[in-house]
């Protein structure tokens, strides 16, 4: 027997079904309310909308799980390596051995750019912030490859599309780096893999062969994968919303990129590292901050504890810490400012105010670590999230494009000036 629920509006009552997902999650379909009654929804933010159904990440706050296609991010993290979760996630399975191979050398093959890319890039003052530049060369493949514009391509045309986005996106984050601290760009070492191609492109110089560290190859490598997808968050409903007007991959992951670029969804990590200067900076006592983080009338904010939409803790900082603590033993680093972090880390997980209040570290606080030690500047973190985040936004344009889904278009209440007439500027 169906489940319904039951609304009253003026005195009329409204059946609206209840759908569920695999995982037991319970939605109330209002996509009817509107034409059957006259009424919308209100809900700032969309914090308890639902505006899709989706395959590919569930997501349970208040337990704690995050889960890509079904399979724990533990396991993910520890098991698996981030192309063969780009491709899980963006074709809905493990690769068997051949696939993983076929989809590994693809994307080589494609990881150089066209040269006039970096007329373009040249043109940007080094001043300019690396997502900028990440968001307008990523939509200027448009340019390169028109034949993307065309909303029905074919399966092939859309992999192709895939595959370039994947390749290309490392080098020109890496190139918006370089771009940024004034010193020539690096072209990709296909012999590489994926981490390793684009550490080479980051910290290679022109002069000296650079030497990959095995420990730092394995740290990004999880850090991707823990960023790869995250359900509908800011930028990924972005990158849905814009794909749902028929707009090319390569558009609507760069509105999805300048989405991330807003410092309240992408720029937790680095507003960790500025919370860690700054206390530096007045002299490093964190056992006075830890104190100000108490008292409910300082403004004071710990960044980088507790998750808005894990309630309990992030599953995600669990497998990074272990990475974080490696590389910093593995590099060496005597830095105060990652002293400073393990002193409130080393609270967090032992003070009961933090205990009691689940405000443990999460996976922005040690990817901003993370980060740091590998010599990254504070104006990169975001980008490095956007290179995590690529699988994701493509697998949720491509199951928006798939499942066919209508143009978003949401609806408002209108809270402006009721009708009034237009009045002559001499008479105003």
């Amino acid at each position: 027997m169906s489940e319904f629920a039951e609304i009253i509006l003026d005195g009329k009552s409204y059946q609206l079904p209840v759908v569920e997902g695999t995982e037991n999650e319970k939605a109330v379909d209002i996509s009817a309310l509107r034409a059957q009654s006259g009424y919308v929804t209100l809900d700032s933010g969309y914090k308890n909308t639902g505006a899709t159904t989706s395959a590919i990440t569930f997501l349970d706050g208040e337990q704690g799980i995050l889960h890509y296609r079904g399979y724990p991010i533990e396991q993910l993290a520890e098991k698996s390596n981030f192309i063969e979760v780009a491709y899980l996630l963006i074709y809905g399975s493990l690769p068997t051995q051949q696939e993983l191979n076929d989809f590994s050398n693809k994307i080589r093959l494609h990881t150089l750019v066209n040269e006039d890319m970096r007329k373009i890039l040249d043109g940007f003052p080094s001043t300019a912030h690396p997502m900028g530049i990440l968001s307008a060369l990523i939509s200027s493949l448009t340019a390169f490859y028109p034949e993307s514009l065309n909303p029905n391509q074919t399966k092939e045309e859309v992999d192709l599309s895939i595959i370039r986005l994947m390749a290309k996106l490392p080098t020109i984050a890496a190139w918006s780096y370089k771009n940024s601290i004034g010193h020539p760009v690096n072209y990709p070492k296909n012999k590489l893999d994926y981490c390793s191609n684009f550490l080479h492109m980051m910290f290679a110089y022109p002069t000296e062969e650079y030497e990959l560290n095995p420990v730092v190859v394995d740290a990004l490598n999880k850090l991707l994968i823990l960023h790869a997808d995250h359900e509908q968050n800011c930028s990924t409903s972005t990158v849905r919303l814009v794909g749902s007007a028929n707009a090319s991959l390569y558009s609507s992951v760069s509105a999805g990129i300048s989405a991330l670029w807003g410092p309240l969804h992408g720029g937790a990590n680095q507003a960790v590292i500025e919370m860690l200067e700054a206390i530096k900076a007045d002299g490093g006592d964190s056992k006075k901050f830890i104190a100000k983080a108490k008292d409910k009338d300082d403004p004071f904010r710990l960044m980088g504890f507790g998750h808005r939409v894990y309630k309990n803790f992030d599953p995600r900082a669990r497998i990074i810490k272990k990475a974080a603590d490696e590389v910093l033993t593995a590099l060496g680093i005597n830095d105060p400012v990652l002293d400073i972090a393990k002193e409130l880390e080393e609270a967090a997980l032992n003070d009961p105010y933090f205990v009691e209040r689940k405000l443990y570290p999460n996976v922005d606080f040690y990817s901003g670590i993370i980060y740091r030690a590998l010599g990254i500047p504070t104006d990169m973190f975001t980008v490095m999230f956007a290179l995590g985040r690529l699988p994701g936004w493509i697998a949720q344009w491509k199951e928006m494009r798939e499942n066919k889904e209508p143009i978003g278009r949401p609806r408002q209440i209108y809270t402006g000036a009721t009708k009034r007439d237009y009045v002559a500027v001499e008479n105003r």
